[in-house]
């Protein structure tokens, strides 16, 4: 079956049957699976037929590509370069760096997985831990270079801070300095009209 016979979409909750029997029938854990529907992309025939899904989660700026299952193999390799253009899609939205698969298809690693090296392992989240089979792993941005700029946007922001801080600082002496020059201003005027006042009162001729 050609891509154009195929359709990619987020699996609802009107798929579960058809998943679970997908599930059962790939010996994966359909109970558990369950409480995760709705990380599950599915493959659908023009009839509407589910043919295939593949599970995404997301943690952090991880993903993990699971329990990838087909009702119908041949499907499999046209189904997956669809899926692989959805995957992108949905993991640019959530701003992932690397992806994480267990997968063991040819098919990621002509897509540029790699198994992960124990310098990588350390990244994985550790909610992913718990399984002792071997990683495949892609990278989607460089982490370095992005880390790198956060660090120059961070030092950036605190020396706008600091800058605004002191334009404040600035500001309340200049107003400080204002009020006390004003407050100065206001006394020497009351002075001067008590003492024109208090002048004129004495040159008036007695009566």
């Amino acid at each position: 079956m050609s891509s154009p016979d195929l359709r990619i979409r987020r699996a609802t909750t009107d798929d579960f049957r058809s998943l679970q029997a997908l599930w059962r029938s790939m010996h994966f854990p359909a109970e558990e699976l369950e409480k995760r529907l709705t990380e599950f992309q599915v493959v659908e025939a023009v009839d509407g037929q589910i043919l295939g899904a593949i599970g995404v989660q997301i943690i952090g700026q991880h993903a993990l590509l699971h329990s990838e299952g087909y009702t119908d193999f041949a499907v499999a390799d046209a189904a997956r370069q669809l899926f692989w253009e959805r995957i992108q899609t949905i993991t640019a939205h959530h701003g992932v760096f690397r992806l994480w698969t267990q997968e063991d298809s040819p098919f990621w690693g002509r897509w540029g997985f790699q198994p992960a090296t124990i310098e990588l392992l350390a990244r994985l989240p550790a909610e992913w831990k718990r399984s002792e089979k071997p990683w495949l792993t892609f990278q989607l941005k460089d982490e370095a270079a992005l880390a790198a700029v956060e660090k120059e946007l961070e030092a950036f922001r605190e020396s706008e801070k600091k800058h605004a801080a002191e334009t404040m600082d600035q500001a309340r002496s200049v107003i400080k300095t204002i009020t006390i020059i004003g407050f100065i201003v206001g006394i020497v005027g009351i002075g001067i009209a008590i003492f024109i006042f208090v002048r004129h009162g004495l040159a008036l001729p007695p009566r």
